[in-house]
């Protein structure tokens, strides 16, 4: 592999690393936490703050069942409630526990007066929590979500004050099989492949400060037929428009332009963007806009390069190259924001039954990464947990993973592109099928699919699981119009990326055709897919127990056909917990067993690749090649072997 080079823009726990501000403030670590079973808090709480008789400390971003949270609790509560200060004091910014922070200096206030008309915004960010949360700044209500998995955010400007200022926050959660909730159990116990759930805030919660016109979004899009990036940037002129041409650098006076309600013609002309592209450090292209709330540039990447005769660095697993973006807002030539990115260049397509990354076929040896750890579950422990667990997945001989289940840390993400990591983006599933359940899972997919589409390791999504939410969707038009919906709609957002709307069978119009087995040997799984390949494919004959390739009404149209979950085998005298098939009494057999089946899957002519289950143990499922705490069970070396060999 090529040397590694990371972002430009990188920042160690930066938790947007595509869309990066340098100064930020993060407000992870010890906020004040209590349960409400009963419902006390109602509008009390919000204003006058958590009640001392029943505050305990809570590490932030640990959910309340992880040993790392401090309280380590797996007993359900359905409304817990949050609530950390910080302060705000003349013209420079602090926490109120001292912790050190990025946040930019603040203009000067009077005691007590509130922040919003000196040309800065600033801005509450959510990661992660859930499920439903409402936020209060200095007792007036912020904002409220639904949804577990998208970052959300709050303009919090017009609730803060110079001086102390107090966060409330109140996550209600359920066992509802209508919220999408991936592997969290809806029962009181852990159960087949469900563990502990996760309530309210699980990842980073942090704030920056924006000027009133700022840089919102930008959407980057790889053209290797004309070697140019596409870069779709999003601006937040609202309080611009608001507050008049005076603010974020050049007087009203000076303008000599602005009309009764600041938002002239004359004004808005004033605003440019641009977009600079390096590659490594040196200038690769630049290119300037005049600003309007959506605007697009094309700019072109060729550029003589001895290393490289077609003057583009593409993005592979073998050669993870990133290009970096800065964009700058400007006000008559000043610079009044700034966001950096990054972005790679790389295409996949299909064609003649094939993945195709940037012209030529890619077997994807992925391994399935449910992303959960010992001490702190869904939320990793750590940036270098991410990191170390990618190195392993790299030792272990894959080129891919497939995140099941879990909307992944977006570090995690940032961390495949640099190491050319190929990753499958998977939805966490409902149980449920309602129009509330379709409803809630197409509005958070959609965000999902909007906030991780730059990331180049992503090369396939896949919003739904094995008729998990949509348990006849064999038979039913109602439940297979949904999945078509949301096909579709994912192909509107992206039309770049292979989508499967039901990995594992019973497939309506997906782009690859990806089959769950857990055969525990190879010569039986080559029998049927070698001796029956046509009935499989055709939806004829089930190909994993009782489960058909195809739902009724849908045929075959020569996608891509993978082995997308397979192999979970399990030790014997592990303790308590399962895997798939009879388990191994020692390492000789479960790498003959490996070989046997991961072997014969590489042999099936028209099979283009295969996910193993899985990277580590994760609480009852003991069928990792690692352990929970992520100590290899067998030697990497021989895996990295098997999947390595022609």
């Amino acid at each position: 592999m090529n040397k590694i080079y990371g972002a430009a823009c990188y920042i160690p726990d930066y938790p947007r690393p595509q869309f990066v501000r340098k100064e930020w403030i993060n407000l992870n670590g010890a906020w004040s936490f209590c349960f409400d079973d009963n419902g006390e808090g109602g509008a009390d709480w919000p204003a006058l703050g958590l009640p001392g008789d029943k505050v305990r400390e809570i590490q932030v971003p640990f959910p309340y069942e992880t040993a790392a949270s401090g309280i380590g609790d797996e007993t359900v509560h359905s409304c817990v409630w949050y609530e950390k200060s910080f302060s705000i004091a003349g013209n420079s910014s602090k926490l109120g526990d001292g912790q050190k922070n990025g946040m930019e200096d603040a203009p000067e206030q009077d005691g007590g007066q509130k922040f919003g008309t000196d040309g800065k915004r600033l801005l509450l960010h959510f990661e992660g929590s859930d499920f439903g949360t409402t936020v209060w700044i200095n007792g007036k209500k912020a904002g409220s979500h639904r949804g577990g998995y998208e970052r959300f955010s709050f303009d919090i400007t017009d609730s803060i004050c110079a001086g102390e200022n107090r966060i409330v926050v109140c996550v209600k959660d359920s066992l509802s099989r209508e919220q999408p909730r991936g592997k969290q159990r809806w029962m009181k116990e852990n159960f087949a492949c469900w563990y502990v759930q996760t309530t309210g805030i699980w990842k980073t919660v942090w704030m920056e400060w924006v000027p009133e016109a700022y840089l919102e979004r930008v959407k980057l899009t790889p053209d290797l037929q004309r070697n140019e990036i596409e870069a779709e940037v999003s601006l937040n002129l609202e309080h611009f428009r608001k507050n008049g041409c005076g603010a974020d650098g050049g007087s009203a006076e000076a303008a000599g332009t602005c009309g009764a309600d600041g938002a002239s013609g004359a004004d808005m002309s004033s605003l440019e963007v641009e977009a600079v592209v390096f590659y490594h450090g040196e200038l690769t292209a630049r290119a300037r806009l005049l600003a309007q709330e959506h605007l697009v540039f094309r700019i072109g990447l060729d550029k003589p390069d001895p290393a490289d005769q077609w003057g583009v660095h593409l993005w592979s697993p073998d050669a993870p190259n990133l290009y970096d973006m800065e964009l700058r807002l400007l006000r008559n030539g000043k610079e009044i924001d700034r966001a950096d990115s990054y972005f790679g260049m790389r295409e996949v397509q299909i064609k003649d039954s094939q993945v195709l990354l940037n012209g030529a076929p890619v077997y994807q040896k992925l391994i399935l990464d449910q992303g959960y750890w010992e001490e702190s579950h869904l939320t990793p422990p750590s940036e270098q947990a991410l990191i170390e667990d990618i190195d392993r997945i790299h030792e272990l001989g894959y080129n891919g993973l497939r995140k099941h289940q879990k909307l992944e840390d977006e570090r995690f993400l940032y961390w495949c592109d640099v190491k050319g990591m190929l990753v499958w983006s998977e939805m966490a599933a409902f149980y449920s099928y309602s129009d509330a359940a379709v409803e809630q899972f197409t509005r958070e997919w959609a965000e999902i699919v909007r906030q991780n589409y730059n990331h180049p390791s992503i090369i396939t999504w896949v919003p739904l699981n094995e008729s998990w939410g949509i348990p006849k969707i064999r038979t039913d038009r109602s439940q297979q119009c949904f999945t078509e919906a949301i096909y579709y709609l994912t192909k509107s957002l992206d039309p770049m990326r292979p989508v499967v709307v039901n990995d594992g069978w019973e497939h309506t119009v997906s782009d690859l055709l990806t089959l769950h087995d857990y055969e525990a040997w190879g010569d039986a799984l080559a029998d049927r897919y070698l001796t029956r390949k046509e009935d499989i494919l055709a939806g004829r004959l089930p190909h994993c127990k009782d489960h058909f390739a195809l739902a009724e009404g849908y045929s075959y149209r020569g996608q891509p056909v993978l082995i997308s979950e397979y192999g979970g085998i399990a030790f014997a005298g592990a303790g308590e917990g399962w895997g798939y098939g009879d388990m191994v009494k020692d390492e000789e057999e479960f790498i003959r067993r490996f070989d046997s089946v991961t072997s014969a899957i590489k042999a099936l002519p028209y099979v283009c690749g295969y996910c193993y289950t899985q990277v580590s143990d994760v609480q009852q499922e003991i069928n990792g090649l690692m352990t929970a705490d992520r100590k290899f069970k067998v030697d990497p070396s021989a895996i990295r072997e098997i999947n390595n060999r022609p």
